[in-house]
């Protein structure tokens, strides 16, 4: 047991529920005991290097850029994040429908099987570790595939709508939109069977289209989504019936949050940028993962890793320093201990070979947030099966109301970079195996495929948006 503000905390594994070995006051240490972050002001580590950053001189690298996000306001740990969605999702707070409608009274029957889906003991296809409830799960996407049916809306001119962008880091919002609207199975040209309502947008292609560049103004990328919304509002009777509530888009851009506020905070928003400090709603939003894709014809290009015998590295991160947090990692850890290999930007190699090999390599990846929350290496560990640890105060991970991220990630909250070696040092072997395993099986999640399978990342995103719709309590 440790504590945490005065309660008493489990830092061991719970049944089929692993606990995190996340960084609270109390920060487990190699040596098995424990440090005692209270002995220093909140945030003390950052601001110190802070200053020590403005105040080299001569050497860009370690300089912390001028446009960088600010630290959040407010930290939400991911036991907070936790009960947040257990809060929003909970039954007894769910308001009777506003209507009897069809489709109200259907709903409703699907949440009760849900709720009291029968026990999964043994499956022989889905990890039950790797679920917040494995039972509920499976119930819920076997209803998904009878029955869920999606109106897509066919309104707006290309690019911004209707032109799905399949390559580099935005490919994520682009993927869902191919095959969303290339799909039999739930769609439905009547409107009247929709059980939800999707407006199918690019903000990447919104911003290459309409940013000013150097204008440092996102103003006229809002007012085109506001008026695209009252133009759908005005001319359809189905956004006004719940106030948009059963309509969703899928957003990847580091802009979205802001592109889709004021009406549009009503619908599911499934956001790579999943940041609580910038009013993504727990239980109602989706967690998009952010997908490097750099071959349309074989997205799962390189996938796999090392066995964990042949992982000699501890921890691994390379990559651009642009934010507060990355500058501060290579600090503290480049060039520190012969086992962590942290740098900036790798050479350029054909392919991205020497960067894949050393996450193949490595026990675990850390995926440091840059300007905002969220980063493709949370998906690129996954690929190259090493433990993702997330130094991202506020993000939620992706398809955070289904998966137990606890149990195959690891979370260090940012002031505790200057422990990273030590809290990774401290998960015993077993437990590494253990959560090295859990990594593999939940690959499969995280894959896109020019032809849907079963449990894939369309599914799973379009399930994660198909269950906030359910249980989703405003």
């Amino acid at each position: 047991m440790g504590s945490v503000d005065g309660k008493d905390v489990n830092l061991t594994s719970q049944g089929n529920q692993s606990s995190l070995l996340a960084p609270q006051p109390m920060i487990p240490l190699s040596n098995g005991t424990f440090f005692d972050s209270k002995m220093y002001p909140k945030d003390g580590i950052l601001e110190a290097l802070q200053a020590n950053y403005n105040a080299t001189k001569g050497n860009d690298k370690l300089m912390i850029s001028k446009n960088s996000k600010k630290k959040p306001s407010k930290i939400v740990a991911i036991s907070e994040m936790n009960l947040m969605l257990q809060r929003n999702h909970a039954s007894s707070q769910r308001p009777k429908p506003a209507s009897s409608s069809a489709i109200n009274v259907e709903i409703m029957k699907v949440k009760s099987e849900i709720e009291n889906a029968p026990t999964i003991m043994n499956d022989s296809r889905l990890y039950s570790p790797l679920y917040r409830n494995v039972s509920m799960f499976r119930r819920s996407y076997e209803l998904m595939e009878k029955m869920l049916k999606v109106y897509i809306y066919a309104d707006g001119d290309r690019p911004i709508f209707h032109e799905p962008l399949l390559e580099g880091i935005y490919a994520s919002e682009g993927w869902f939109m191919k095959l969303m609207e290339g799909n039999k199975q739930f769609t439905t040209e009547d409107p009247e069977k929709a059980h939800l309502f999707y407006i199918p947008f690019s903000s990447r292609l919104l911003q290459l289209t309409l940013y000013v560049r150097n204008s440092h103004k996102r103003s006229n990328l809002i007012d085109f989504m506001k008026n695209h919304v009252d133009m759908i509002a005005g001319k359809y009777p189905f956004w006004n019936r719940t106030n948009g509530s059963d309509h969703f888009v899928v957003a990847c851009h580091d802009w979205a949050p802001a592109e889709t506020r004021g009406r549009m905070l009503n619908c599911i928003r499934a956001l790579c940028n999943a940041d609580t400090e910038v009013g993504f709603k727990i239980g109602k939003d989706v967690s998009l993962p952010e997908t490097y894709i750099r071959s349309i014809e074989n997205t799962v290009k390189n996938l796999g890793g090392n066995p964990p015998s042949e992982r000699p590295i501890l921890a691994f991160f390379a990559g651009g320093l642009h934010g507060y947090v990355r500058p501060m990692l290579l600090k503290l850890w480049e060039n520190k201990e012969p086992d962590m290999k942290i740098s900036g930007p790798l050479p350029h190699v054909k392919g991205n070979a020497n960067y894949i090999e050393l996450m193949r390599s490595s026990k675990f990846c850390i995926c440091a947030r840059g300007h905002e929350v969220n980063s493709p290496r949370v998906v690129e560990a996954i690929f190259h099966e090493c433990i993702p640890v997330i130094i991202s105060d506020n993000f939620i991970p992706p398809l955070f109301e289904v998966l137990n991220w606890e149990s195959f990630a690891v979370f260090i909250e940012e002031r505790h970079i200057a422990y990273l070696r030590d809290i990774l040092l401290s998960i015993p072997e077993e437990k590494y195996l253990e959560m090295q395993k859990r990594v593999k099986k939940v690959q499969e999640h995280f894959l896109w495929h020019n032809e849907p399978v079963k449990y894939d990342l369309f599914h799973m995103l379009l399930h994660s948006i198909w269950y906030n719709r359910l249980f989703y309590t405003s």
